[in-house]
């Protein structure tokens, strides 16, 4: 059992630790807006996403004005069981004094942690930051209805990536040819390391040291998956495989897997622990949306070049724009679906916006500097999808080529990614 007084010394360390960090480090301001003054008020502030992506440093900054108790409870001399979260409590006072507001750094590393936290929020202002998304929601749903907001937060996005190189964005989106080149290099380099914040400092072997944190502590040690050999490898060629269209039987034949369920679990895990998402098929009738194969996109860039160093661009442009209309639907807090359209023919868009029934925008995208360098069959899925799905908004994401063209009556706008990802247009 551990003492209020060894508590009292790790917290220390662990505050000093990150007041070290912040002044050696340069931090940015996230796209991920939150009134630092209304934080935890009435409800805690609860901020979820992927291991290391930034939510601790994060949380330090809403809080960072204020006098605040901070706990990093993924720390291996804070073996604690829930029985002794007031000796936690104990140790804050003791640094701190009476504060109002507490951080508490990863605290699901505590079960039962919830039933402390539910007690309390009612005299307390919170933020709790957690690296599962399945579990955090559960438990909250369960004890502290009604008393949590939920955030949550991704690796960096380009338009972060270029503050975090400390290249000054245009708010006119207007760039002399020398600061586009400039940009587009930047583009070619987030492209293949990512937005994690430590792997853009220290690169793929950082970036291989996460993922094995994330398949062992965040998927294998917290299941209890026995085959740990399959469902790595299974993780391998999902990430690799960015912007695929899976099926849960043809995995399950691939792998050897006994049942598709075991897939669809093992599937289901690596979403909670944010290592990937999907997307599904769009269609008009729920069950062929349901039954459809799924499309897989790796939740990080420099995640999915690191499995796969014989990437495509194509495939990578694409994963890069998923992960955007991800970020945008989360951040913005916006109403929408996010699809992708493919028909009996194989016929294929890549990105359906919608709003339940109602198809908001079309996305393709395209590795192409001309228009020339298009594959017509791109354009022509993205009129026939127009009409079949009764939509007008037409987008075609490319490389290094913009222009509005109509075809077939319906207007098309080109616009280079480097352009899209920094303007949300």
């Amino acid at each position: 059992m551990t003492s209020v007084e060894e508590l009292t010394a790790v917290i220390k360390e662990q505050e000093e630790g990150m007041q070290q960090l912040f002044r050696k480090e340069r931090m940015i301001n996230r796209d991920l807006i939150i009134n630092p003054e209304k934080v935890g008020t009435g409800a805690a502030c609860i901020i979820i996403g992927p291991r290391r992506c930034g939510k601790s440093v994060f949380a330090l900054q809403l809080a960072n004005k204020e006098n605040f108790g901070y706990v990093n409870f993924d720390d291996e001399r804070l073996n604690i069981k829930a029985s002794e979260l007031n000796k936690v409590l104990e140790a804050i006072y003791t640094l701190k004094g009476n504060v109002e507001l507490m951080v508490f750094d990863e605290i699901q590393e505590v079960l039962g942690w919830e039933r402390f936290a539910s007690r309390l929020v009612d005299s307390k202002r919170l933020i709790i930051t957690g690296s599962n998304a399945k579990m955090m929601s559960k438990e909250l749903a369960t004890y502290m209805t009604g008393r949590h907001i939920d955030t949550e937060l991704l690796p960096f996005g380009f338009a972060e990536f270029l503050d975090y190189k400390e290249f000054k964005k245009e708010a006119s989106g207007i760039y002399t040819t020398s600061e586009k080149a400039k940009v587009v290099s930047f583009l070619k380099e987030y492209l293949e390391i990512g937005g994690f914040p430590l792997g853009i400092k220290l690169g793929k072997g950082y970036l291989a040291d996460l993922y094995r944190d994330i398949i062992q502590k965040d998927i294998l040690q917290r299941h209890g998956v026995r085959m740990s050999e399959k469902l790595s490898d299974l993780a391998r060629y999902l990430i690799a495989g960015s912007a695929s269209e899976i099926s849960y039987s043809r995995l399950r034949n691939i792998f050897e897997i006994a049942s598709k369920h075991t897939i669809q679990d093992w599937i289901s895990y690596m979403e909670q622990a944010y290592i990937l998402f999907k997307i599904e098929r769009f269609s008009f009738k729920l069950k062929e949306s349901i039954i459809a194969p799924k499309k897989i996109y790796a939740i990080d860039l420099g995640l999915m070049n690191m499995l796969a160093p014989e990437h495509d661009i194509g495939r990578t442009m694409e994963t890069s724009v998923a992960i955007e209309l991800i970020r945008r639907k989360s951040y913005l807090k916006l109403d929408v679906q996010i699809n992708y359209w493919k028909n009996q023919r194989h016929n294929e868009v890549d990105f359906v916006i919608r709003h339940e029934r109602k198809v908001l925008e079309l996305i393709q995208v395209t590795y192409a500097s001309t228009y020339t360098d298009i594959n017509p069959r791109e354009i022509n899925n993205l009129l026939e999808a127009s009409t079949e799905l009764r939509c007008n908004r037409l987008r075609v994401i490319t490389w290094d080529y913009e222009e509005k063209k109509r075809r077939e009556g319906k207007a098309i706008a080109f616009i280079p990614l480097w352009k899209w990802l920094l303007h949300k247009q």
